[in-house]
């Protein structure tokens, strides 16, 4: 997503169309969970690719070991 879609979506929340403002946020939000995920992902690859063990990632992500690994562990 880009800075262009979330500042969009943001704006819709002050306009005319309160509908259209909840469309568009919800879009926004989709596309930026999306990319959290996706970088996440990324990030815990190229952790374990450094020898990173499994505890270590659950504790930066804040989550347990056993739910870092089921998400992960198989990729």
């Amino acid at each position: 997503m880009d800075d262009g879609t979330l500042k969009t979506a943001i704006a819709a929340a002050d306009g005319d169309d309160p509908y259209r403002a909840l469309r568009d946020i919800r879009t926004a939000r989709v596309a930026l969970n999306l990319e959290l995920d996706r970088a996440e992902a990324l990030a815990v690859r190229r952790a374990r690719a450094a020898g990173s063990s499994w505890q270590l990632i659950a504790l930066a992500l804040e989550v347990s070991k056993q739910a870092v690994h089921k998400k992960y562990g198989r990729a």
